[in-house]
């Protein structure tokens, strides 16, 4: 998520608190849209070693979309794409580009979920409603959160098809076994606050870890993040602000070339980061690049990792720690056309926090390519 700072500046962890109302199984799935879902979801299995596993297009008797559900681990991504120049999808990807529409959340009862959600605040998009095939039913419902991005509430319990109802069973690619799980998804906003305090009222998420603007800046640009989790921890979500710098914040960046609010990236969880970094640069994953001398106090800071450091170098992992252990973390460059959206690689041992001691770092590796681009 995204960077150095003093004693002073550390960020702030809240307590647990009791009293989930929301219970959330976890992040059901991801939807992008996107403009060509097909060759998308060529480069997620061969550059990202997904699997194709379910389809819906015109085969299947969808008349306005096109989709690929993929999977890694628990990771579920969903790409579609327009099959006519007036569907939502056309006029999603128009303005924004390859991004994130749907953060799906798995819940044992979407009428439940949505009912509380709505009493609370949220918006409604989609009345909860059934869907069924000859594998069962699922049941779902969906609001707003910030910008266009929605979430729905997915009921699978009654269900054992490959994804919902409406889609057939596909497959391409082979397992590999380096990307298991998400560990967390940002938000890019231009105020924080507010989406703070709907996902704490309307989830009863709690705040995590607050960063200042004074955590998370460099000699140029800054931001301000905030995170929230569920009562589980199961669901993690930082949402981010831009701050009054020098220059152009990657979240300025992405605000303008987004063209508004939307998820910046998803963390992806592995086991073996040293060996999924250099196995997805091989198949020409472009990683953001890290001066050598970052590594120079490694040692000093994160101590256990010493005798993987000439590893952890030549990939260019960050290493951080906090008070409950260590995580290695590493950003992709853009994954689309536009700077916008890209993905983290994360290895955590024992580590709740989200690599503070490497904002510095990675903010003067994006000013770095936004330089590049003529956007700093």
């Amino acid at each position: 998520m995204c960077l150095m700072s003093s004693l002073a500046d550390s960020p702030k962890v809240a307590p647990t608190t009791a009293g989930d109302f929301m219970p959330l199984h976890g992040i059901d799935h991801v939807e992008l849209y996107v403009g060509n879902a097909a060759q998308a979801a060529y480069y997620f299995v061969h550059a990202f070693g997904f699997e194709l596993v379910a389809y819906a297009g015109l085969e299947t008797g969808s008349r306005d979309k096109v989709s690929h559900v993929l999977r890694s681990g628990r990771i579920r991504l969903v790409l579609s794409g327009a099959l006519a120049s007036d569907s939502p999808i056309a006029a999603h990807h128009h303005k924004h580009g390859d991004g994130v529409k749907v953060i799906a959340l798995g819940v044992p009862s979407a009428e439940d979920a949505f009912r509380e959600a709505t009493s609370r605040g949220a918006q409604a998009v989609t009345e909860p409603h059934e869907i069924s095939d000859a594998h069962g039913t699922v049941k779902l419902a969906s609001i707003a959160t910030y910008g266009e991005t929605i979430h729905t509430f997915v009921e699978r319990g009654a269900y054992d098809g490959p994804f919902l109802p409406g889609y057939e069973a596909r497959s391409a690619g082979e397992p590999t076994g380096m990307l298991l799980g998400i560990d967390h998804i940002v938000g890019n906003v231009e105020d924080m606050n507010p989406w703070v305090k709907f996902y704490e009222d309307v989830f009863g998420m709690r705040e995590m870890i607050h960063f200042s603007d004074k955590a998370i800046s460099t000699e140029y640009s800054a931001l301000m993040s905030k995170v929230v989790t569920n009562g589980s921890g199961s669901v993690k979500f930082p949402i981010n602000e831009p701050a009054d710098a020098k220059r152009k914040s990657q979240i300025e960046e992405y605000l303008e070339f987004y063209e508004g609010p939307g998820a910046q990236h998803m963390a992806l969880a592995t086991r073996d980061i040293i060996g999924t970094v250099a196995e997805l640069r091989r198949r020409g994953v472009p990683f953001l690049d890290i001066p050598d001398a970052y590594y120079d106090e490694v040692p000093d800071r994160v101590p256990e990792v010493a005798p993987q450091l000439a590893d952890l170098r030549e990939q260019g992992i960050l290493v951080d720690r906090d008070d409950d252990g260590y995580m290695l973390q590493i950003f992709t460059k853009p994954i689309g056309d536009r700077p916008t959206v890209f993905i983290e690689v994360i290895e955590r041992h024992g580590a709740k926090g989200f690599g503070n001691g490497n904002f510095k770092a990675l903010f003067e590796a994006l000013e770095r390519e936004q330089d590049r681009r003529g956007n700093l």
